[in-house]
């Protein structure tokens, strides 16, 4: 019988947690590193806050050199030319260290083996130029996405503003007529050509915190966060640690999983997961290693236990 994928749990939202985290899944990160994180629109109230990651490079000394890496949107916004981009990464403080956006010199195709879709993706083409990526996810809802975990931060953030986002999104002559389980698919794909190019050399860390059915890219308009805290969880396995941010939130009462398990099942978000384990991206049979007690093994359900209904406030 195969070992099953090892998800790392701690409840501690912070720096430190953040830390404890990425020391259990960081030993192939190694080289020139790329911090693939959603950065967010402007002044979005949800994203993984920017001292963290700041605290925890300088904490790290193999972070040290390490690169935050993004992508311009397919979106007309605050993000989708690399000049409007630099502005939005210096609002929400992520200019304390270097910020590559990856396509602003180019793309580059990398293969995608054994998809339906697509033969190639084309992602930014600085990419080539990292050997290790360390995926910093923010876990949340996402408005056609159903969820946004890491799978969603590659499949998306990795593909270029101009060519990759639209070959994942378009159908036909309409850029947004994908279907929905098409587009959980055009995604993995996506997210597939990123992971087989680094191999071994990359890692995964979700941060379930301020969870809102909106992703970070609907910036101050996303919707109010109704959905507990939870932790963070991190693994070598990207399939694993989406199945379990998922399951966990299953996990939950009723009342505190309502908005989220709606807004992943309306979406077929859920296709991420089947479609991820049908192109042998990782497995969905794993163990939570909960290394807050003593890397006792845990249940979703044991994970959310005494998470706190978040306060219905909306940030302004």
């Amino acid at each position: 019988m195969a070992e099953k994928s090892i998800v790392y749990f701690t409840r501690d939202l912070s720096p430190e947690g953040l830390k404890k985290a990425y020391d259990r899944v960081n030993q192939n990160i190694t080289g020139k590193i790329a911090i693939k994180l959603h950065t967010g629109e402007k002044q979005g109230p949800n994203i993984v806050p920017a001292y963290w990651v700041k605290e925890l490079m300088a904490a790290e000394p193999g972070l040290k050199d390490a690169v935050i890496v993004e992508t311009n949107t397919f979106y007309t916004g605050d993000r989708s030319t690399t000049r409007k981009h630099r502005k939005t990464l210096k609002v929400n403080g992520w200019d304390f260290c270097p910020v590559d956006i990856m396509d602003e010199e180019g793309t580059v195709m990398l293969p995608v083996n054994g998809g339906k879709w697509f033969t190639d993706m084309s992602c930014g083409s600085h990419i080539m130029n990292y050997d290790s990526l360390f995926v910093l996810t923010h876990f949340k809802g996402h408005v056609m996405g159903g969820f946004g975990g890491s799978n969603k931060n590659i499949g998306i953030g990795c593909a270029d503003g101009k060519i990759g986002k639209k070959m994942i999104h378009k159908k036909g002559i309409n850029p947004w007529g994908v279907d929905k389980e098409e587009l959980m698919e055009k995604i993995s794909e996506s997210t597939k050509a990123t992971i087989d190019h680094f191999g071994k050399n990359i890692c995964y860390v979700n941060v379930m915190r301020n969870m809102s059915v909106s992703c970070d890219c609907e910036g101050r308009a996303a919707e109010p966060v109704v959905t507990p805290n939870v932790g963070i969880l991190a693994s070598l396995d990207i399939l694993a640690v989406d199945k379990a941010c998922v399951d966990c939130v299953y996990a939950m009462k009723p009342e505190d999983k309502a908005a989220l398990t709606e807004r992943m099942e309306s979406r077929h978000g859920l296709r991420q997961l089947s479609y991820m384990k049908e192109l042998g991206m990782g497995s969905d049979d794993y163990v939570i290693i909960d290394i807050d007690n003593g890397d006792a093994e845990i249940t979703p359900a044991q994970a959310v236990e005494g998470v706190k209904p978040f306060p219905q406030i909306r940030v302004k």
